[in-house]
């Protein structure tokens, strides 16, 4: 009956389309003109239009006392109202209000100004209509339209002494009033939680590592009464974060020689504390601390290490009774803030980010990358009562957007464009579509659970942006694939507009032969250790800070958007690293195939000819390198005509999503560390996935390297290909007229050069060529 499940399930996912689709929507991508490489501003997405208002202040609403008043602002069966104001007689709102031109039904705007009674039945202090077909239309860069003062009405059409200061226009998506403006229809269900549902434009912190390396104490006292638990270690703290050092026999002048790694953000207002604690793990007392603040480490941004300085311990505080002692314990290290490295809150292999923490690092931008989110359908409903919420969170960079939410709709329309700043072309934005949570709270009230209040993902996108040709708008619809325990899903599709335009070619070819990773990765390098648990530093710490904005981006958001699950292992992961490393070995196969049948005489023609190739290049060995060059050269050219034209998205096959079973998805859905029963059990069990998630990366890296090398000549990278076939032609050019054994000798020269003439530091540049080649990393779910 199991078998028989798991068939029509596997039936139903074969039916299922998970290919790319090209669009032709209707947005006006205009081209730039007098030498400006910047395009217009929202010509990647469909023009939408919005009915603006916005309620600034009134004055004179009640002679003789105070009131409560609040304003609604009433087209036909939509309606919008402001938070309700007390005991005033001048209330400021300054809200705004968006009504979609697509669902305006009524001919007049009405404004109406309300005071709340506590008992009594709410009192109308006016209001003030606006035909619709009178109201004037804005379009940026236009200055906003100034707010004027209205005299309200009352029920009879008498006019008032009440003034109302609003502003009406009828506008796009790109008006600036637009992402602060709250829409009609999120106004009517979202109640309280409206803030939920704005667009916003997120930065994440500037972050730096922290290295503390811990040298050696001087003249510890240490505590007698200790017992066997003598063993003493360093206890760094930094926030809510705590490391620990390893252990050192008690002795009152220990050495560690022992390098502490934290992630600290700018502006460095937290201290760093420290403490050299005397015991095990589970139960230890203090022997002494110091306080550094963060402010006063030194900042490097290269490798060169800094003085070690000694800081005074100070005594923990003593009881009552006691008599105290006069403390002059030392602690000798070397604190710095290394500005060198690239903070890595993401996998390498599809890092959106590649620059240095320090600013005086930075290299100017060399293009901009433009993404228009057009809308969604087919999205599966995510909530009980068969509703979806949707919305966008695209990331790139230290800069996070979201778009508005679209409320109770399987087919939402965003129609936003963001804009970003490239640095490096060899990077990937990443584009997530998620349920949202908090807007369940409008209905179910306090007695929700807090699961329900989750952001619930629907699938994600992610796009190489050196994939991308310069200056081409590419209009394509994506699957949403969503990774459950029952398997894998389609949730819809998005369709987005994606451009990369750089205004010197010469620039981003450039960035080809530079080092991928800034030069302190080089030459003091991190151990993936290290490096792992960094990256679970940064998040938390983005996370935090996000979770702070308004509105807030929460956690199940932000461990999605950075990938956070896929260093642990899973089998579904296992196999589909283990069959793109069996697909990269499967030439040699084939080698071996064709050079037995050549031995075997399957086909006399094919042998003679192999034949008398074999003895050309034996007779003429200065042959064999303009050969190859010219071959590589030759199918470069020839897969010109076949080049993929669309970027790359997420592959089920590739993933292993499609043959993955119950019992493989329940494993990778399982939290760490396991919530299987069984103390040893389970020790043992999370023990085997920590190690086989190391062993996946080193498959995933094995994997990438050779996919670069296919990659070379597949056109995937337009750029990276145009240049290596150069490089094949003018190596035709050069090894047909120099000898094969003089190119020997400056090879060997080169390879045997003296240490002095040597750079260790910095990769070579086929190297850094090689590593900034794509790869199918990006296709992976």
């Amino acid at each position: 009956m199991a078998t028989q499940n798991q068939n029509q399930q596997q039936q139903k996912k074969n039916k299922e389309d998970f290919s790319l689709k090209v669009t032709t929507p209707n947005i006006n991508a205009g081209r730039v003109i007098s030498g400006d490489r910047l395009p217009t501003a929202f010509d990647l997405v469909e023009k939408m239009q919005f009915l603006f208002a916005r309620v600034v202040k009134a004055k004179r609403l009640c002679a003789c006392q105070p009131c409560n008043p609040y304003v609604k602002v009433n087209l036909g069966s939509f309606t919008g109202t402001t938070r309700c104001l007390e005991k005033t007689t001048t209330p400021e709102w300054n809200h705004v209000f968006a009504f979609s031109r697509e669902r305006i039904q009524v001919p007049v705007l009405e404004v109406v100004v309300w005071n709340k009674k506590c008992c009594d039945p709410d009192e109308l202090l006016g209001s003030v209509g606006f035909t619709i077909s009178d109201v004037p239309m804005r379009v940026p860069p236009d200055s906003p339209l100034a707010p004027q003062w209205y005299k309200l009405e009352d029920q009879k059409r008498v006019k008032l002494d009440v003034e109302l200061m609003l502003s009406v226009w009828m506008g796009t998506q790109a008006d600036e009033a637009f992402p602060e403006a709250w829409h009609s229809d999120a106004t009517e269900t979202c109640g309280e939680n409206i803030a939920h549902t704005r667009s916003k434009v997120y930065i994440s912190p500037r972050l730096w590592y922290l290295r503390v390396n811990v040298i050696q104490a001087q003249d510890l006292l240490l505590k007698l009464k200790s017992g066997n638990n003598s063993d003493i270690f360093i206890q760094g703290v930094v926030g809510n974060l705590a490391l620990r050092s390893r252990f050192r026999k008690s002795n009152a002048n220990p050495m560690w020689n022992e390098d502490l790694m934290f992630v600290v953000e700018e502006p460095f207002d937290d201290c760093l504390l420290l403490t050299i604690e005397q015991g095990s793990y589970s139960k230890h007392e203090r022997v002494g601390s110091c306080v550094v603040p963060l402010k006063n480490v030194q900042q490097r941004t290269d490798a060169t290490p800094p003085a070690g300085v000694w800081y005074n311990l100070h005594m923990p505080k003593e009881n009552k009774g006691e008599e105290k002692v006069k403390f002059s314990s030392k602690l000798n290290m070397r604190i710095s803030l290394d500005g060198g490295y690239h903070v890595l809150d993401e996998a390498t292999h599809y890092t959106s980010d590649l620059r240095p923490s320090s600013r005086n690092l930075c290299k100017p931008s060399i293009g901009v990358l433009e993404l228009g989110i057009l809308n969604a359908v087919g999205l599966s409903p995510m909530k009980k009562d068969n509703r979806t919420d949707a919305f966008c969170v695209a990331k790139y960079g230290p800069k996070w957007v979201r778009t508005r939410t679209v409320v109770d709709s399987l087919s939402p329309k965003w129609n936003e464009q963001y804009t970003w700043e490239v640095y490096d072309p060899c990077t990937v934005i990443t584009i997530a579509v998620f349920d949202n949570g908090n807007l369940s709270a409008a209905k179910s009230g306090g007695g929700k659970k807090p699961e329900e209040a989750l952001d619930k993902r629907i699938g994600k996108v992610r796009i190489r942006l050196s994939t991308l040709e310069s200056d081409k708008i590419y209009t394509h619809s994506y699957p949403l694939m969503n990774l459950q325990t029952q398997g894998a899903k389609k949730m819809g599709e998005i369709q987005l507009a994606v451009r990369f335009s750089c205004p010197s070619m010469l620039n981003v070819l450039q960035t080809y032969a530079q080092p991928l990773l800034p030069r302190m990765h080089y030459t003091s390098p991190l151990s993936r250790f290290q490096l792992d648990s960094l990256r679970n530093q940064a998040a938390v710490i983005t996370t935090l800070r996000f979770r702070r904005a308004e509105p807030p981006l929460s956690k199940e958001i932000v461990e999605y958007m950075v990938d956070m699950g896929a260093n642990v292992w899973s089998m579904r992961r296992g196999k589909a690293q283990f069959y793109r490393i069996a697909g990269l070995l499967s030439f040699l196969v084939s080698a071996a195939k064709q050079f037995h049948e050549i031995h075997s005489w399957k086909s006399t023609v094919t042998t003679v000819v192999s034949y008398f190739m074999f003895v050309f290049i034996i007779f003429l060995p200065k042959m064999i390198l303009p050969s190859a060059f010219s071959f590589l050269f030759m199918v470069g050219i020839w897969r010109y005509r076949t080049r993929p034209r669309y970027p790359s998205h997420m592959d089920m096959s590739l993933s292993q999503a499609d043959t993955a079973s119950v019992e493989e998805l329940e494993e990778e859905f399982d939290p760490f560390p396991s919530k299987f029963s069984g103390d040893n059990l389970k020790k043992r069990y999370d023990r085997l996935r920590a190690v086989a998630g190391r062993v996946v990366e080193v498959m995933a890296d094995l994997a990438t390297q050779g996919e670069r090398v296919q990659s070379l000549l597949s056109w995937r990278d337009p750029r990276a290909t145009v240049l290596f076939v150069i490089f094949c032609f003018v190596a035709v050019i050069v090894t047909c007229f120099v000898p094969f054994r003089i190119l020997m000798l400056v090879w060997l020269s080169y390879v045997l050069r003296p240490p002095r003439f040597r750079s260790f530091d910095i990769p070579a540049v086929p190297q850094n060529f090689l590593r900034r080649m794509p790869a199918k990393s990006d296709s992976m779910l």
